[in-house]
């Protein structure tokens, strides 16, 4: 698999980043196993994680099939923190980016993933009741004592990304945010807007995640069927579906016709069209079996024609902003 340079750094992860979102709960160990075991064979470097994953377990997991398989040299681990469970547990999600938090958690997925540094560590998300100044000293800590080589952000908007990016700088150590990593899908193109081209003006990387969204793009929801063993159907991801399933239908159709003239897949289209977008270092894949992870990495053998990209990116283009 290609594996590409994250921003200005000597960070190179893999074109399609392997998602563990849903490893310990949805996904149990054996097929957390099929898949990374899959991921690793296509030539993949990079998995995703975070210690709210899995109602929390998720590292846990990813830890034991590092540790089984003996593989930590070979990977390249994206971390976070900053969103703890609140009182009433999951999913009732508390953002959190105090330094206290931030480094516990850091701490906390180290053990569990039985490592001592993480290649990437982001901040999950923007907290405005912690001072901007809190949070970049708790990054510059974990790079200075070698629990992580590089940091990021996620779900930062580009203010937030050009504070904390110049705040960085600023700092002693002068130590380089490299990445932002934010939702990208054919369905969601927000990020171009602004995020886009603040994260290219400083050299950062963009980590895509929900390339698919949430599997509408697969085509799997067409003619508003919901299948039963979709993310549609799950009672705790049905609300946050709703915003992808009242999307216009024109661009899973263009999507589609795309896949038949191509003779690939719908996903294939779908994160061959995200991962090759400017400034966008990886696509995050998160799959329930090995077989679709499988077949969604095939992307990384598409090429999209030039014609084809100009029309998904014309039918899928945001109305302008009123």
């Amino acid at each position: 698999m290609q594996l590409r340079q994250v921003g200005g750094s000597g960070l190179r992860v893999s074109r399609f980043a392997l998602g563990t979102m849903t490893w310990g709960d949805a996904t149990d160990a054996y097929d957390a196993e099929d898949q990374l075991t899959t991921y690793l064979e296509v030539g993949g470097t990079t998995l995703d994680v975070a210690p709210i994953y899995g109602r929390g377990t998720s590292e846990q997991v990813v830890g034991r099939l590092i540790a089984k398989l003996g593989v930590r040299d070979h990977v390249v681990i994206t971390g976070k923190a900053g969103i703890r469970f609140g009182p009433d547990g999951p999913p009732h999600d508390v953002v959190d980016a105090s330094r206290g938090t931030l480094l516990a958690q850091l701490d906390r997925t180290l053990a569990d993933l039985g490592t001592d540094h993480l290649d990437l560590w982001q901040v999950h998300r923007w907290d405005p009741t912690v001072p901007i100044d809190e949070v970049l000293g708790a990054l510059e800590h974990a790079v200075l004592t070698g629990r992580t080589r590089y940091v990021g952000v996620s779900n930062f908007s580009a203010w937030q990304t050009t504070a904390a990016r110049l705040g960085l700088e600023h700092r002693a150590a002068a130590v380089p945010l490299v990445s932002n990593q934010l939702e990208y899908s054919m369905l969601q193109r927000d990020l171009e807007v602004a995020q886009g081209p603040a994260l290219a003006h400083h050299g950062m990387s963009v980590l895509a995640w929900s390339p698919l969204a949430g599997g509408v793009l697969t085509g799997k929801y067409r003619g508003g069927s919901i299948p039963g063993d979709s993310r549609a159907s799950d009672p705790g991801w049905a609300v946050g579906m709703q915003r992808f399933l009242r999307s216009p239908s024109g661009v899973v159709e263009a999507v589609a016709r795309a896949a038949e003239g191509l003779g690939v897949s719908p996903s294939q289209v779908a994160l061959a069209w995200v991962a090759d977008r400017p400034s966008v270092a990886a696509a995050i894949v998160g799959s329930r079996t090995a077989n679709q992870l499988a077949e969604n990495l095939e992307a990384d053998e598409v090429v999209l024609p030039a014609e084809i990209v100009q029309a998904l990116d014309d039918v899928s283009q945001p109305p302008p902003a009123r």
